[in-house]
């Protein structure tokens, strides 16, 4: 069985926007739990908004699921 990537999401920018990074490749800028959705589906990790607000698999950089504002 495979390991999962690491998932980083960086501090929150000026624009609320949040740099993603899954396993070694910079994914985009999330602005939310749904940007959050699409590039792990793209990843191959079929996470919904409430698995990814709770998951110990993702590092917040500056402030958890719901830092997205400045």
């Amino acid at each position: 069985m495979r390991a999962e990537p690491r998932v980083v999401v960086d501090f929150p920018g000026e624009d609320g926007s949040r740099q993603v990074q899954i396993g070694k490749q910079s994914v985009g800028r999330a602005y939310g739990l749904w940007d959050m959705v699409v590039f792990l589906q793209r990843a191959g990790l079929p996470w919904d908004e409430d698995e990814i607000a709770r998951s110990d698999r993702i590092e917040w950089r500056g402030g958890g699921p719901d830092a997205w504002g400045t």
